[in-house]
C-alpha cells in the first residue's frame, strides 16, 4: 500500500498525528485517538466510535459536531485497547453518559466491552451499539453475528445528531439501534489490500473474478463470482439488499438512504458509472432515494472494491440523518448561521485587538518595570489567536458559550505566560457558564463575569490587594451587578463597569505586588500600575465602547 519507506510499527500513530495536524479546525489528539475540537456542552451524550486504523475516513474523519465526539484509533486493522477506550471516553464525557459504537468484530467487541466496564466503574453510564450491516457475513435470522462495514456511517450519523440535539442517552441508544437495524450492506472486491511495509496483498482475486462479501480487515470474500459490468453488478447488489428489507418496513414504503462506498482503489469516475446503474436499478423497482452518498466512506487501505448500503428511513431517522454535521471528512447540511449576538461578540473581539495593538508598547513598558517586558506582546498574541478561533467557531455554528470556550483555549495557546493562562481560564469559565444557561441575558452575562473572576482567583492564587488583574476585575464585577440590580440597561451597565475597572486598575499604582514575578522587585513597581490590571481595563473599555481608553 505505502509508496514511501515505512516502519509498520508506528505507521498508524504517525498517520493519526498527521491527520490531526492537517485538520486543526475539527480535532485534537488525545491519548488513544482523537476528540472533537468544538467544545462539548455539559449534559450532552458523548458518542465514541472506533476500531482499527486503515479505514479512513472511518473513524477519525467522522469526529466533529453532529457526529462522533471522539474516535478510538487502533493499529492497522487491529482493535484499540480497553485503555484507549477508557481514555477517549473519559475525555468526551460531560455528565450524560457515553454511547460506544463500532463494527461487530471479536477484538473490537472484547476491548470496547472491557473499556466500557472500566468507565462504568468511574460512575459513567455507558451503552454499546455494535454495527451489523454486512448481509454476507451471517444469515438474516442471525443478525447479531454479522460484521459491521460501510453502513456504520448511518449509525454514527444518527447517533451523533441525536446527541447534538441534546437527547438523553436512552434515546441516543434507541436511535442508533434503530438505524443499525434498518441498514444493510453488501460489497465486492477486485483485489486485496496490502498492509504498510508488506510486499504482497492479504489476498488475491483470480483474474476475471470478483470476491463477494469481503470484510474490511483484508478478509477475502465469502464467495466468488464472474467479473461483470456496472449494470449487472448494480442488479446483483440491489437485488440482494432489497431482499433483506426490514420486517417493520411495509413493501410500499421504501424510502432509502443509498451509500455507494469505494474501498480504497476503486476511484470516483468508475464509482459514478456504477452509481448511475444503481440509481436506475432502484428507480425501476419503485424505490425512493431520499438521499445518497457516493465516495470513499469506509475504506480498507488500498483494496480495489466497492460496497452498497441501503438504509430504510422513517420520518424520525430521516430528520437525524439530514441534521447538520461538520467533521474533517464528512459535512452535511447548513449549520445555523451565527445569531446577531455572535456577530456582536466578534465585533468586540476585533475592538479589543485594535486596542491592544495601540497599547502594546505601553503595556510592555509597564511590565518592564518589575518584569521582563513582554506583557503587551503576549496579550496581542493571545487576542489574535482568540479572535481567529472565535471566527472559526462561529462559522461552524457553535453557540456563544462554545465560541468563548474555544477562544479561551486559543488565548492560552497563543498568549503563553501567566496572562495567557489567566485569560484563557477566564474565557473558558465564562463560556462554560453561558453554555449551561437556557438563555443569555443580562443576568447570565453577569454570572459569566463572576465565573471568570473566580477562575482568575483560583488559577492565579491571587486576592484583592495583591496588585494583580483581580484588583481591576473584582470591582468590575461588583459594579456590573450593582448597575443591573438598579435597572440600568445592559450596554450602559457594561460601560459603567468598564470605567470602574479602569479607575481600579490605576489605583494599583500605590500597591506593592505580593505574588508573581514582580514581587521580588516590589519597590520598583511603586508608582506604576499593574500591567495585567491595566490591560484588562483597556480590553473591557474597548469591548464596550469600540475604542481604546484615553
Amino acid at each position: 500500500m505505502s509508496y514511501l519507506p515505512t516502519e509498520p510499527n508506528d505507521f498508524a500513530s504517525k498517520a493519526i498525528d498527521g491527520f490531526v495536524a492537517a485538520h486543526p479546525r475539527h480535532v485534537r489528539r488525545t491519548d488513544g485517538g482523537v476528540i472533537r475540537l468544538a467544545p462539548i456542552p455539559a449534559g450532552q451524550v458523548g458518542v465514541v466510535v472506533g476500531g482499527g486504523s486503515g479505514h479512513y475516513p472511518a473513524f477519525a474523519g467522522l469526529v466533529g459536531r453532529g457526529l462522533a465526539a471522539g474516535a478510538v484509533c487502533g493499529n492497522i486493522f487491529a482493535s484499540p485497547s480497553a485503555g484507549q477506550v477508557l481514555r477517549v471516553g473519559s475525555a468526551v464525557e460531560r455528565g450524560a453518559g457515553l454511547l460506544l459504537s463500532f463494527g461487530n468484530y471479536a477484538g473490537d467487541v472484547l476491548h470496547f466491552t472491557l473499556g466500557a466496564e472500566r468507565l462504568r466503574r468511574q460512575g459513567i453510564d455507558v451503552r454499546i451499539v455494535t454495527v451489523t450491516d454486512d448481509i454476507a457475513s451471517a444469515p438474516i435470522d442471525q443478525p447479531e453475528l454479522r460484521r459491521g462495514i460501510a453502513g456504520g456511517l448511518v449509525v454514527y450519523k444518527v447517533a451523533g445528531a441525536a446527541a447534538e440535539a441534546g437527547l438523553p442517552l436512552d434515546e441516543v441508544e434507541r436511535l442508533a439501534r434503530k438505524a443499525n437495524g434498518r441498514t444493510r450492506t453488501l460489497g465486492v472486491a477486485f483485489s486485496g489490500c496490502t498492509l504498510p511495509g508488506a510486499s504482497q496483498p492479504l489476498f488475491e482475486v483470480p483474474s476475471g473474478r470478483m470476491a463477494i462479501g469481503m470484510g474490511l480487515h483484508g478478509e477475502p470474500g465469502l464467495s466468488e463470482g464472474p467479473l461483470t459490468d456496472a449494470d449487472n453488478l448494480a442488479a446483483l447488489l440491489v437485488e440482494r439488499l432489497l431482499a433483506e428489507r426490514p420486517a417493520d418496513v411495509p413493501e410500499d414504503q421504501q424510502r432509502l438512504v443509498v451509500l455507494l462506498n469505494g474501498l480504497g482503489s476503486f476511484k470516483y469516475e468508475e464509482m459514478f458509472v456504477l452509481f448511475g446503474a444503481v440509481n436506475q436499478e432502484l428507480l425501476a423497482r419503485g424505490v425512493v432515494l431520499a438521499d445518497c452518498e457516493c465516495g470513499e466512506l469506509v475504506t480498507s487501505l488500498d483494496m480495489a472494491g466497492v460496497s452498497l448500503s441501503l438504509c430504510w428511513l422513517d420520518a424520525e431517522l430521516e430528520g437525524f440523518w439530514n441534521a447538520p454535521a461538520d467533521s474533517a471528512a464528512y459535512r452535511r447540511g447548513a449549520l445555523t448561521p451565527p445569531p446577531q449576538a455572535q456577530h456582536d461578540l466578534l465585533d468586540r473581539f476585533e475592538a479589543v485587538e485594535k486596542a491592544l495593538e495601540q497599547r502594546v508598547e505601553e503595556l510592555g513598558a509597564l511590565d518592564a518595570v518589575a518584569g521582563d517586558g513582554d506583557h503587551g506582546l503576549g496579550m496581542l498574541r493571545g487576542i489574535r489567536g482568540a479572535r481567529q478561533s472565535a471566527i472559526q467557531a462561529c462559522t461552524r455554528g457553535c453557540s456563544t458559550g462554545e465560541v468563548l470556550m474555544e477562544a479561551g483555549e486559543a488565548w492560552s495557546d497563543h498568549g503563553g505566560g501567566t496572562s495567557g493562562a489567566l485569560w484563557g481560564g477566564a474565557l473558558l469559565a465564562a463560556g462554560n457558564s453561558i453554555a449551561q444557561a437556557s438563555e443569555v441575558g443580562a443576568t447570565e452575562i453577569a454570572a459569566a463575569f463572576d465565573a471568570a473572576l473566580q477562575a482568575v482567583i483560583s488559577l492565579g492564587q491571587a486576592a484583592p490587594g495583591d496588585k494583580t488583574m483581580v484588583d481591576a476585575l473584582q470591582p468590575y464585577c461588583l459594579r456590573l451587578r450593582s448597575e443591573l440590580q438598579a435597572g440600568v440597561a445592559l450596554d450602559q451597565a457594561l460601560q459603567n463597569a468598564a470605567e470602574t475597572c479602569l479607575l481600579a486598575a490605576k489605583a494599583t499604582t500605590e500597591m506593592l505586588p505580593k505574588i508573581g514575578r514582580a514581587r521580588p522587585h516590589g519597590s520598583r513597581s511603586l508608582g506604576h500600575p499593574d500591567p495585567g490590571a491595566m490591560s484588562l481595563a483597556y480590553c473591557l473599555i474597548a469591548a464596550t465602547q469600540d475604542q481604546p481608553a484615553t
